[in-house]
């Protein structure tokens, strides 16, 4: 993951409908229709794997509970701390 990534998304390809609202809603663009077709038939969303801000825009958009989990990272270790960044649980789900 880049040094600059601030989240993380997690898309449950088997809930995703592939509607593209959060493609379109994503500041970044790293969100874009897979090649590949789901249990259900459809192109789910995948994520790039680096550049998410994890400002949670996907997540709020998307109308299907459940498909979409946006980890926004902590900021780096105090002084005197050793590790690198961790993930924490902004949000869950999807939709509203």
């Amino acid at each position: 993951m880049a040094s600059n990534d601030r989240g993380d998304i997690q898309i449950a390809a088997q809930l995703c409908k592939g509607c593209g609202l959060c493609v379109v809603a994503c500041p970044p663009q790293v969100l874009a229709p897979s090649r590949f077709l789901n249990r259900q038939g459809y192109y789910a969303i995948a994520y790039a794997g680096a550049g998410c801000t994890g400002c949670g825009i996907c997540f709020y958009v998307c109308p299907e509970p459940g498909a979409i989990t946006v980890q926004v990272r902590k900021e780096g270790p105090k002084a005197g701390e050793e590790g690198t960044m961790q993930p924490g649980l902004v949000e869950t789900g999807g939709g509203h």
